[in-house]
């Protein structure tokens, strides 16, 4: 029998050693260009960083107290960026994770949600509170009784960890072309059998999608996206799951929810050139996305 198509990478994920502190989306790549996200450690770093600024200094997380609250939405304390990158209707987005403790299992989960949807503007200006979100991947409890990777099961956050702490997003090819915010999370179960274990890391983005997409799904207010007593952020991992209900809105048609992503960590060649507003010539980027450890990933076999 041939193996499952990610054994490799779960080999590589028992070798890492393990992470002690949260994380954020550092950056991400398309078509092998690099795009700053919010950088807790350095928050002033690149002022037209695609990745919205947020409090969470600590690095850390969102818990059940704060699924009713704008906390859900973009993080705490989230702002907008001041700047989008282009992407193409089709095209994967790597995004690159600060590390990821290998202890936090859980689901990795992406939406989009258009800036505007009678009269398109760019999301450095949109209202947070008014984004209605449509989900776009989900991955979560691939094998309950695999602890190769660890107690607690085999989960998407172990491939995004032996995928050098990255994911891979694909925006659908039928997505209406607009101004866009990507939100991608990871929900962390390890201790999700308190009162308010769970811990959602949720990272938003801001994109200009182009093609020939005619479809805008509708989407779901970001307050409104989980219920704080969902049984699913309510839970014991380590009591052998066989089967997991990914929290949130159901993935758009067209497309297969829990699938495998393609993994890969392309090396991005140089940075990406960024804009503000519905100018179609680029911010100057010289000297702000530079070429980062978190970006040069040595290459699986």
């Amino acid at each position: 029998m041939r193996p499952p198509p990610y054994t490799h990478l779960l080999l590589l994920a028992s070798s890492v050693s393990p992470a002690i502190a949260h994380s954020f989306v550092s950056n991400i790549n398309i078509d092998r260009l690099m795009y700053d996200g919010f950088r807790p450690p350095s928050p002033n770093a690149n002022p037209y960083a695609i990745g919205w600024s947020t409090t969470a200094f600590d690095q850390g997380y969102v818990n059940q107290t704060g699924f009713t609250t704008d906390e859900i939405i973009c993080h705490r304390g989230s702002r907008n960026a001041a700047a989008h990158a282009l992407v193409s209707a089709g095209d994967r987005i790597h995004v690159q994770w600060n590390g990821w403790p290998m202890s936090h299992k859980g689901p990795v989960i992406d939406y989009l949600a258009s800036c505007g949807e009678e009269q398109p503007k760019p999301c450095e200006v949109v209202d947070k509170n008014d984004l209605r979100f449509f989900k776009i991947s989900e991955l979560g409890l691939i094998n309950g009784s695999n602890i190769t990777a660890g107690p607690g099961g085999l989960w998407a956050t172990d491939l995004l960890i032996a995928n050098n702490n990255s994911w891979i997003v694909e925006i659908p090819a039928q997505i209406r072309s607009g101004f866009y915010v990507l939100r991608t999370e990871i929900i962390s179960l390890h201790n999700a059998s308190n009162a308010t274990g769970a811990q959602n890391y949720p990272q938003c983005v801001n994109l200009r999608i182009e093609g020939n997409g005619t479809v805008l799904p509708s989407g779901t207010l970001g307050k409104e996206l989980y219920d704080p007593d969902e049984p699913n952020v309510h839970l014991d991992i380590y009591k052998g799951l066989s089967t997991y209900k990914i929290p949130g809105p159901i993935v758009i048609s067209g497309v297969q929810p829990e699938t495998i992503p393609p993994l890969s960590h392309p090396v991005p060649t140089g940075p990406g050139a960024t804009f503000t507003g519905t100018d179609t010539v680029p911010v100057n980027t010289q000297g702000s996305a530079t070429l980062r450890k978190d970006a040069a990933p040595t290459t699986i076999i």
